[in-house]
């Protein structure tokens, strides 16, 4: 059965959806079978693997809402090993029609039951909140990775992130943990990057990644082509952290020998 991740942070602009189409794409590329879900309203992971959300006939939210069957609505994208359960704006909605469901908070945990045997990782692109899409998300996860910008307002909002997905742990899904706090949009030459390094690294030692993603103009711009970094440029340093990440990830669930 697989390995359920889910990317999350109320925080926008941290770079989730990026970590969510490069990651996904490194684990793929070390060929394991994976499969985004994109369950962000603004369905940038869908969009930043070339597909127009408006053209979805069936996405996460039909899954989730209306009982449409996951294989029915997953896409299989053009680069080997990796798929994609799409998203679009209806998933707007969702929280208002699913408030007076029974079990509202397992609607995507019964959905990816179904499939999450047939890959060896989901990767959950959750939305910038914290409402019952989100909640939905960890609670149908293994694990959570928060991505964690070098910039000053780092630490904004992370207590709280911690303190639900702690709630979630004790009501929701015991089996929840943290899989790691990722640092993202490094930037060497600036002297604030490097004291977050060492503020996130000093407050949460262990749960910190060791692999650290700088900004790079190949991450930045390999959305507008539909594609990941790692297709459009794959010695860029972006695509090269992602694999390093992705190979953090197979070590540490001994899914990969440790390199000597």
């Amino acid at each position: 059965m697989g390995k359920v991740i889910a990317i999350a942070n109320q925080k926008g602009g941290v770079g989730k959806t990026t970590t969510t189409i490069n990651l996904a794409a490194s684990l793929a590329a070390l060929e394991f079978q994976t499969l985004i879900v994109d369950a962000d309203p603004q369905a940038n992971s869908t969009s930043g693997l070339g597909y127009n959300p408006k053209e979805i006939e069936n996405s996460i939210y039909e899954c989730m809402v209306e009982g449409v069957r996951p294989h029915d609505a997953i896409i299989q994208t053009e680069f080997p090993n990796l798929d994609l359960l799409p998203s679009h704006i209806d998933l707007v909605g969702a929280e208002i029609e699913m408030i007076n469901l029974q079990n509202r908070e397992d609607k995507m945990k019964n959905a990816l039951d179904s499939i999450r045997d047939e890959y060896d990782f989901v990767i959950i692109d959750c939305s910038p909140s914290l409402g019952l899409i989100t909640i939905n998300s960890l609670t149908a996860a293994d694990s959570v990775i928060i991505p964690v910008q070098c910039e000053y307002f780092a630490l904004e909002g992370l207590g709280k992130l911690l303190n639900t997905i702690k709630i979630i742990q004790s009501r929701l899904n015991t089996r929840l943990s943290i899989e790691g706090i990722l640092l993202t949009m490094y930037d060497l030459r600036v002297r604030l990057s490097n004291q977050v390094v060492g503020e996130v690294t000093t407050h949460f030692q262990q749960m910190v990644f060791s692999t650290i993603i700088p900004r790079n103009i190949r991450l930045s711009e390999s959305p507008s082509f539909g594609v990941p970094a790692l297709a459009q440029d794959a010695d860029s340093k972006g695509a090269v952290s992602y694999l390093n990440l992705a190979r953090e990830i197979l070590i540490k669930n001994g899914m990969m020998p440790q390199e000597a």
